[in-house]
């Protein structure tokens, strides 16, 4: 403990403390039934208190007398890691919280991983999806998979007819020949009409997600753990003869070349979600919750969607998702009944329950076995069985990094290497600190 300041001594002993208390009660509660003293819980989440409330309702919550759920505040993403430590700083933690996995490595030291002896890793493994193994750790589980929203690919319907065009693109090399056949310029040379929203970075919705899909479609996890620390593996070959990050931003960038016979996409053009929206872009990489959105904003528009294009000889079907999971904060007041609690929501018809409600696809591999009739719903659970991500330590920041690379591309201020090692090089300074 030397260099230790009187405060951090303070604070190291309270959070052993409450492990220590939290371990206790993890040996006599297991998930075993109802039951166990009254838990009154406080829940931190992203959705609306109406849907949490049908969430639990759904998962039956209030048949059991041992959970009540006093308190749930609806936090915003972008603005959780914040808001999390000043909560913790007032001694107002949460006793469950949903963590975005883009906030997982940051909070890694505030969050109470529950043992294997009492979930083990087996059983998580045999129950969710593979995506979500990014929760686990050494010590335990850090967050048990609640809400996954995976990217595919929507499709203008009208416009791949009046193309002649019957199918969308399966594997990414189909947008070479089908730019050509569906970009259409006026006598200026300005686009009109649009393929494929690639090469930009402001004007791209999801830029970020879909970059993350490439990359790892390529054959690179982007981060990767190395003993107890995360690294970048941006740079990183993986036996392969082009640097899979490399390449994946080379096809990426080639669509807002002008002296490419493809070109599709420039800075000038409107958000690439509104340029869908309005049906002059003939495919747009979102989000599955986004199609409530497109379908309000233009319920005239004739479109559907796809499973996300994939490397044609790649070695795996990858699509990349944003995930949140349940986890109990070290400071929680109750770690046993958020213990119980986080079982009931995850179980399997708690999961279905919250699936209808969001519209979002589940996280257990049960439930995606059951294919749904709804046509975009049985996209999305495809997607679902095959979405990653990766250790991001910080999403506005690693948001920036990628909005650098591919500006420093597309502007030639630098080759795509130069760009590549300069967005590792900041994306290994955001991790350097980071044990896991």
């Amino acid at each position: 403990m030397k260099g230790m300041s009187p405060f951090q001594l303070v604070v190291t002993g309270v959070f052993a403390a409450f492990i220590i208390i939290g371990v206790a009660f993890f040996a006599l509660f297991r998930g075993d039934g109802n039951s166990g003293p009254i838990s009154n819980l406080t829940v931190w989440g992203f959705m609306t208190e109406p849907t949490f409330n049908s969430i639990l309702e759904s998962a039956g919550v209030s048949e059991d007398p041992s959970l009540n759920v006093t308190k749930y505040t609806q936090v915003d993403p972008t603005t959780f890691d914040r808001d999390f430590v000043e909560a913790l700083a007032r001694g107002e933690s949460p006793d469950v919280v949903m963590i975005p996995h883009t906030s997982l490595i940051r909070q890694r030291d505030k969050i109470f991983p529950i043992p294997y002896e009492s979930y083990s890793q087996r059983n998580f493994q045999n129950t969710f999806i593979e995506g979500g193994e990014l929760f686990l750790s050494e010590e335990g589980i850090l967050a048990v998979p609640f809400i996954l929203d995976p990217l595919v690919m929507y499709w203008n319907r009208t416009m791949f007819s009046n193309a002649g065009i019957a199918t969308p693109p399966q594997f990414w090399d189909e947008f070479f020949n089908l730019t050509q056949q569906m970009v259409k310029k006026d006598p200026a040379f300005n686009i009109t009409q649009s393929a494929i929203a690639f090469g930009g970075y402001q004007n791209v919705t999801n830029a970020k997600e879909i970059l993350s899909a490439l990359i790892m479609q390529a054959g690179s996890p982007i981060t990767s753990r190395s003993e107890d620390k995360i690294k970048s593996s941006l740079l990183e070959r993986f036996n392969q003869p082009i640097i899979p990050a490399e390449a994946a931003v080379n096809f990426y960038t080639e669509f807002s070349n002008p002296v490419n016979n493809f070109y599709s996409w420039n800075r000038s053009l409107p958000n690439s979600q509104d340029y869908f929206i309005s049906g002059d872009l003939a495919t747009y990489f979102g989000l599955a919750s986004e199609v409530g959105l497109i379908n309000t904003k233009n319920p005239n528009l004739n479109f559907d969607a796809a499973v996300l294009p994939q490397s044609r000889g790649g070695a795996e079907v990858i699509t990349f998702a944003n995930m949140a999971g349940l986890s109990i904060p070290k400071a929680s007041r109750d770690v046993a009944g958020a213990f119980r609690l986080i079982s009931t929501l995850t179980s399997q018809s708690s999961l279905n329950g919250a699936s209808q409600i969001t519209g979002l696809p589940p996280v257990r591999r049960d439930l995606l076995s059951e294919k749904p009739s709804d046509p975009f719903f049985a996209i999305f659970y495809d997607s679902a069985l095959w979405s990653r991500a990766w250790f991001d330590p910080g999403d506005s920041q690693t948001e920036e990094i990628f909005q650098i690379m591919i500006e420093d591309v597309t502007s030639g201020r630098e080759s795509i290497s130069g760009a590549l090692s300069r967005a590792s090089s900041r994306l290994q300074a955001l991790l350097s600190n980071v044990s896991f």
